[in-house]
């Protein structure tokens, strides 16, 4: 982009800006706005650069924008060849089922980086939501007995069914391993459920995923897995280099080992712990937290009361890269609970306290600041989303 494209996207802006702060200024009433007349390629030259936070404002400018800012194929070209897209947070409290969109590479001090999000397809009633991943600005969770795939920046979203399994009450199976990822060879979405039944003789284990473009439950036939989570909790995979990834116990072999999920093979592998992984009693493993840190698989060693570890593998699928990057220190955490999220673009990680609030270290890990959202029993649940336009196949719904 040549210098006077910088102007012409500037000076749009801008134009824009004072559009939709004042309503009435439309076509007869722009004076003193100098007009510009730009060709098509040009204006969606400049529109692919713009934030999803504006386009979403300016596509009440004029009748044109609308149609170029919805045009799916818009949505995909302005989200693929981004190099930093924006990401946010979403603060989801359960009980009270109130959502947030949080900038946290804002400070947690400040009120313009958190907005409340509405989601009128959801019960009016109290009702428990259980967040389960997010992928190329959809977010997943689990309401009320179904699944719901949600863009928190467009309001779009799509209600899936459960498994057929889950109400089989003949077929006693558990989940243990929820997933939610984007499978590029086909262009579709895909939840990924393994449950097993503990009272069989072999435990056996049943891998299924869920098309959106099928719109279909399909079972991963031939697999037999030998992992299981000593609770009976539910893991939730954690996305990257397009597979999902889970941190559970292969009870075969007494060990515990990160299971990996490629969403285009539809395949299984496992990555080893680290070598010198200092965890004392086998229980422990259940306080041992999978996520991502950048761009590299990390694991977040939650101790309470004492000192939070986190783990990075700085070079993937590679045992010996597992590195002890950064020892958090709680005594001045509320509730001494320190559990990772994210890192800002400063270096900084995100975490949470367990029933409160979002915390913030540095490198260190020393505290930098801490905020409160709730103080109920039920504490929140948090997950990391990327903003975009993206939309659904045909089916889906706008949330006004």
């Amino acid at each position: 982009m040549n210098c006077d494209h910088v102007f012409y996207l500037l000076y749009i802006y801008e134009l824009c800006s004072r559009i939709i702060k004042h309503p009435t200024m439309r076509k007869d009433n722009l004076r003193g706005v100098r007009s510009v007349f730009l060709p098509q390629e040009l204006i969606i030259e400049i529109l692919l650069r713009l934030p999803v936070k504006s386009l979403v404002r300016f596509k009440c400018v004029c009748r044109l924008w609308l149609s170029l800012i919805s045009d799916p194929s818009f949505a995909i070209s302005h989200f693929e060849p981004m190099a930093t897209h924006t990401k946010r947070l979403v603060f989801l409290t359960p009980r009270a089922c109130e959502f947030r969109s949080i900038d946290f590479n804002a400070s947690v001090h400040d009120d313009s980086a958190s907005t409340a999000l509405k989601l009128g397809f959801l019960p009016t009633k109290s009702y428990y939501v259980r967040i389960l991943g997010s992928c190329w600005g959809f977010v997943l969770f689990d309401c009320c007995q179904s699944l719901h795939m949600w863009n928190p920046s467009t309001g779009v979203h799509e209600q899936l069914s459960y498994s057929p399994v889950a109400f089989d009450m003949d077929v006693r199976f558990f989940t243990f391993l929820y997933g939610f990822g984007y499978d590029p060879s086909t262009h579709d979405y895909l939840v990924v459920q393994a449950s097993n039944n503990p009272s069989s003789d072999d435990y056996a284990t049943r891998v299924e995923f869920f098309s959106l473009g099928a719109n279909a439950w399909k079972e991963i036939e031939g697999i037999h897995l030998s992992y299981m989570n000593y609770f009976h909790d539910v893991r939730v995979g954690s996305l990257l280099n397009g597979a999902l990834h889970w941190i559970t116990c292969r009870y075969d072999l007494l060990i515990h080992v990160v299971v990996v999920f490629d969403l285009m093979e539809r395949s299984f592998s496992e990555i080893p712990l680290p070598v010198d992984f200092d965890i004392e009693y086998f229980y422990d493993y259940n306080f041992c937290q999978l996520g991502i840190l950048g761009e590299c698989l990390s694991i977040c060693v939650v101790g309470y009361y004492c000192s939070t570890e986190i783990w990075v593998m700085k070079e993937y699928k590679v045992q010996s890269s597992w590195t002890k990057t950064i020892v958090v220190c709680v005594d001045d955490i509320p509730n001494r609970y320190f559990s990772q999220v994210c890192c800002t673009k400063s270096g900084d990680i995100v975490g949470i306290t367990g029933t409160t609030g979002l915390v913030k270290c540095n490198d260190k890990g020393q505290l930098q600041e801490h905020r409160s959202y709730c103080n109920g029993p039920k504490g929140y649940q948090v997950t990391v989303y990327t903003e975009s336009l993206l939309s659904l196949p045909s089916g889906s719904k706008l949330e006004e």
